[in-house]
């Protein structure tokens, strides 16, 4: 398979287009806002995954009904330090953004805040939840399930969701682990389709049970657990506390991004804690100072250049792309293009 060029897109732009779509297919101004900040952050981050290519298929999710553009997610406080947030079928970036938002607001009381998000869908990268919570001084765990497409350990068949599991905490730098329980998260394989590019055959299995380069029998097949079973434990994890505590959807019946018989109803769990309960905010960031100094600093084995602390490739990615833009290549850029005229909005301007 032939790579594709790709061409650049400024963030700035990137998000104004993203918005023109939303609000054109009925997403309130302010929520348009959100999803496009979060959506942005992923392609900033490198995670292009779970970047703005993701709008065509939430556009196409509004068309068939079974995602509602115009939700407005509703907050039960139930104790003074847990929330739940119905999401009210909208976007997952929605309902989380108010759910963490939720979550802070008790930890800045009580030292510990949490919050449980049903009836939700698909809120792209989670280190965007994370840094939410950072840009509050806050630690934070964030947990979602979602759609088929692991089977649990020894099984052959699609049951758990590749749901991936997130934490953060401040430091120098900052502390971002986003992970999900597969070798690869399947937005991986959904933009390796895309591109016209293999992967590796250690990613997943086709429908007959073989390894496969190719992403669209991977999609036909399943995606493998890292670590056998400890990936396939994480993963049942994400739906205990995502699923089975919120009233979502759990054991597999979560509906996937692409399948337009219901609603997803996915399930978000939320934890944030106060760096400084023990100790002051500046001396903890000073013992994440020492922490990231000693694990970058480590010997390295043989033939490695640098080692990386958790997020810190990303966060220079973001460095990079906010000045050099964010990369497309022309099916992605055609994608968004269709959606803008659907809404008669401006095509994306490219730097290149």
């Amino acid at each position: 398979m032939e790579q594709q060029t790709k061409r650049h897109a400024s963030p700035s732009e990137a998000k104004r287009l993203v918005e023109d779509i939303l609000k054109g297919n009925n997403v309130p101004a302010a929520n348009a806002a959100i999803i496009a900040k979060c959506l942005i952050a992923a392609d900033l981050r490198g995670v292009d995954t779970h970047g703005m290519n993701r709008i065509p298929s939430y556009m196409e999710r509004i068309r068939q009904g079974i995602l509602d553009p115009a939700a407005q997610p509703t907050v039960n406080q139930v104790t003074p330090a847990v929330a739940q947030v119905d999401g009210q079928n909208g976007f997952g970036f929605v309902s989380t953004h108010l759910a963490m938002n939720a979550a802070i607001e008790s930890a800045k009381t009580l030292g510990i805040g949490m919050a449980s998000v049903k009836h939700s869908n698909h809120f792209g990268m989670s280190a965007w939840v994370v840094q939410q919570a950072l840009n509050a001084n806050m630690m934070s765990l964030v947990f979602t399930n979602s759609s088929p497409a692991l089977p649990p350990f020894g099984g052959k068949s699609k049951l758990m969701g590749v749901s991936p599991i997130a934490c953060g905490a401040p430091g120098q730098p900052d502390f971002i682990l986003d992970m999900a329980p597969s070798v690869a998260a399947r937005g991986k394989i959904y933009k390796a389709k895309r591109r016209g590019e293999k992967i590796p055959l250690d990613w997943a299995l086709d429908a007959e049970g073989r390894p496969t380069d190719d992403p669209e029998a991977a999609l036909g097949g399943v995606m493998l657990p890292m670590g056998g079973p400890k990936g396939s434990a994480l993963s049942i994890m994400m739906d205990v506390f995502s699923g089975v505590l919120s009233g979502s959807a759990f054991a597999g019946h979560v509906t996937g991004p692409y399948d337009p018989s219901k609603p997803a109803d996915v399930g978000h769990f939320l934890v944030v804690m106060k760096p400084d309960l023990f100790m002051s905010l500046d001396e903890f960031r000073d013992r994440m100072k020492y922490l990231y100094e000693r694990v970058v600093g480590a010997e390295k084995a043989a033939g490695v250049d640098r080692i990386y602390f958790p997020g810190e490739i990303e966060q220079l990615t973001q460095k990079e792309r906010e000045t050099s833009g964010i990369p497309l290549v022309q099916a992605e850029i055609d994608a968004l293009n269709a959606e803008a005229v659907k809404v008669s909005a401006k095509p994306l301007v490219l730097l290149d």
